[in-house]
């Protein structure tokens, strides 16, 4: 089970720290990632970790964000940094274990002023 937590609201320029957390101990990761959804537009990418390290970030997030893993803690984070409205979506954690994905619950972001 992923869940996912750090969505809230922020003023343009700001930052956000969002985490997932899987219970239990997990082997065989093969992508930790996060995925958006904003009102009215389909799901897209955001950034994935592979396991082994190798990061991919959407063109619209690139040098705003950065994701990072605690493979202890079974853990991903999202920090976010200079917001901008059109970041407004409910972000979705997603991993892929030993090829099965699965799916957290969406921690709402609201970029607005």
């Amino acid at each position: 089970q992923l869940q996912a937590s750090g969505g809230g609201l922020v003023q343009p320029g700001g930052s956000l720290r969002l985490s997932c957390a899987a219970s239990g101990r997990i082997f065989n990761i093969n992508y930790m990632g996060w995925y958006r959804q904003a009102p009215g537009k389909p799901r897209e990418v955001v950034a994935h970790i592979s396991g082994t390290g190798t990061t991919y970030y959407a063109t619209s997030v690139k040098g705003r964000v950065t994701i990072s893993r605690d493979i202890a803690k079974n853990t991903v984070y999202l920090q976010m940094n200079s917001l901008k409205p059109e970041d407004t979506a409910v972000y979705y954690c997603n991993w892929v274990v030993s090829y099965v994905e699965y799916w957290g619950q969406g921690t709402l972001v609201t970029v607005s002023s």
